[in-house]
């Protein structure tokens, strides 16, 4: 019988992806994070690029791009061959810019290929010792009576810190004022400091400073509290329903990556994560271990354009 050359052609291409993927990778992955070395993508994909490796046969070499809110690295990878040789690490900033910027380089839904979440972090709410509240219910009831005297400090304009308090301000009625930093650092100094009121950050950060009693630790932004700071009470109990903040890590390549070789990268990055040193090193930094499906991965980036949309309005943000 005579194969039709349509036919062929299709099976020809299925078994070159199907080799292709059996041996990669051939050669050392670029993966590509938004954000400056120490700082929690850093933290985070460090020990994990070691798990790949030692699975693979290839380093994983962790590329860092800061710059717009990670839309400099996503950038990148949207460009990228769709050959799995370059990969993002990317977080809840990818679908928060849709909204903050009014052009981007790529279209987030479409120029991506999900592969797997890596981890959740919940931020903690802390204020500088001489602000005279402790939970959530205080907070907003000072706020309330001297509205726009309360400030707080976060690493930029329109980052997760930032879209935080925001959300904070717009389901409590209140008007605290923002502080913007060039960076999580000299944000949680100034706070040390009491040049600023409070701010919302990443648990690892300022873990030591609240158990020194330099900063105090009033909530955190997960529907449940952290596994590391298990005596704080989340936002959501302390005095405001429904809220919740938290932001996701993980990996994508570019539209286009072979499904077979998704697959796969998928499969060692849920291994690598579930396993018993690398859990435990994540939650000591204040992450929840969280792995996903690339679809459940596609989706939650999908819902959390609108979602964060109406965050970004209420708080008048525009990218810098």
């Amino acid at each position: 019988m005579k194969i039709p050359f349509a036919f062929g052609m299709a099976l020809s291409v299925a078994a070159i992806l199907s080799a292709h993927a059996q041996n990669y990778p051939a050669k050392p992955v670029r993966v590509v994070i938004p954000f400056p070395p120490g700082g929690a993508a850093d933290t985070l994909i460090r020990p994990l690029t070691v798990k790949l490796a030692d699975a693979l046969g290839q380093q994983f070499v962790a590329d860092a791009r800061p710059g717009a809110n990670g839309n400099i690295a996503a950038e990148i990878v949207a460009r990228a061959p769709a050959d799995g040789y370059t990969l993002l690490f990317g977080n809840s900033s990818l679908p928060i810019s849709v909204s903050l910027y009014e052009k981007l380089g790529f279209d987030v839904n479409r120029d991506f290929a999900p592969v797997s979440l890596v981890a959740m972090t919940p931020s903690v709410l802390v204020v500088h010792p001489s602000l005279p509240v402790r939970n959530i219910r205080e907070l907003i009831a000072l706020a309330k009576k001297q509205p726009h005297k309360l400030n707080y400090a976060s690493g930029g304009v329109g980052n997760t810190m930032h879209l935080a308090a925001a959300l904070l301000d717009t389901m409590a009625g209140i008007e605290m004022t923002h502080v913007p930093y060039k960076g999580a650092g000299p944000a949680i100094v100034d706070v040390i400091a009491g040049q600023c009121d409070m701010v919302f950050v990443n648990i690892a950060p300022v873990l030591g400073h609240i158990r020194a009693g330099k900063v105090i630790a009033i909530a955190v932004t997960s529907k449940t509290r952290s596994t590391v700071l298990p005596e704080v009470s989340t936002v959501a109990e302390s005095g405001m329903p429904g809220y919740e903040s938290t932001t996701w890590y993980g990996f994508l390549g570019p539209a286009g990556l072979p499904r077979e070789i998704v697959g796969k990268l998928n499969a060692i990055i849920v291994a690598a994560v579930a396993t018993k040193n690398l859990r435990e090193r994540y939650i000591a930094l204040g992450a929840e271990p969280e792995t996903s499906t690339p679809e459940a991965f596609a989706a939650r980036i999908r819902a959390d354009i609108p979602a964060w949309a109406g965050v970004v309005k209420a708080a008048g943000a525009r990218a810098e």
